[in-house]
């Protein structure tokens, strides 16, 4: 049984697609994955089969029903804003403790690999003093860092790996999302920060937002994912 937590460098960055792809390829392997993600914001009930939970599941091969949202997303806010603010929009507020004991408990009911996906970048606020690192740090789960490949993301990178580097907490792999539209070529992207940290690894966004096209991954991002679960 394996737990692996993915982060980000900020919002909106690729977490869920990079998610969904990791999901989809431990599936081709054979493996038997589930995957949660405990707290959302910007959850719109109406669009729920769109929502990061609903992309989720459509990789897990599951239906985005009600019950199943529920289950893998069970802190879920209509706001836009980081969790601390949209639970605060909503009268209510999250509960990190409840949430570390909610994805322990998900580890332990787990047969074989379990993804669990944040929320926001590495230093999101959850409540009033923890942040998403908090929550990492309690779990003491190895990471895979998502960044996108806008200009600017290497310093956004470099920057959360450095906090994340200072708690001790063990990082898989790097995987740079292709930011649609970018200026700067992906390739680019991933070669400067593999010149700091490794390995580094791009996912092309090419055939929709969710997944890229058939055939779009390289062989060597193939392998790479590969040796990320030990194969």
């Amino acid at each position: 049984m394996t737990a692996i937590f993915i982060t980000a460098t900020g919002t909106d960055v690729g977490k869920t697609f990079v998610a969904a792809s990791l999901i989809r390829h431990l599936r081709r392997m054979g493996r038997l994955v589930d995957a949660i993600k405990p707290i959302v914001s910007g959850f719109d009930p109406a669009q729920a089969a769109a929502s990061d939970p609903g992309v989720l599941l459509h990789a897990l091969g599951l239906p985005a029903t009600a019950q199943e949202i529920d289950r893998i997303s069970p802190w879920r806010f209509r706001a836009a804003l980081s969790p601390d603010l949209a639970a605060k929009r909503e009268g209510r507020s999250i509960e990190v403790d409840t949430v570390v004991t909610f994805c322990q408990s998900a580890i332990k009911q787990c047969r074989d690999i379990l993804l669990i996906e944040g929320v926001g970048g590495v230093m999101v606020p959850l409540d009033e003093q923890r942040t998403v690192l908090d929550l990492m740090m309690a779990l003491q789960l190895p990471l895979i860092v998502v960044a996108g490949s806008y200009l600017g993301t290497i310093s956004h990178t470099l920057t959360a790996l450095d906090a994340v580097y200072r708690r001790d907490l063990k990082v898989l792999a790097i995987i740079v999302s292709e930011t649609p539209n970018s200026a700067v070529p992906l390739d680019d992207t991933v070669a400067a920060i593999a010149r700091f940290v490794e390995p580094v690894i791009g996912l092309p966004r090419i055939g929709g937002p969710q997944e890229p096209r058939p055939g779009a991954r390289s062989s060597a991002t193939v392998a790479a994912f590969d040796r990320i679960f030990g194969q």
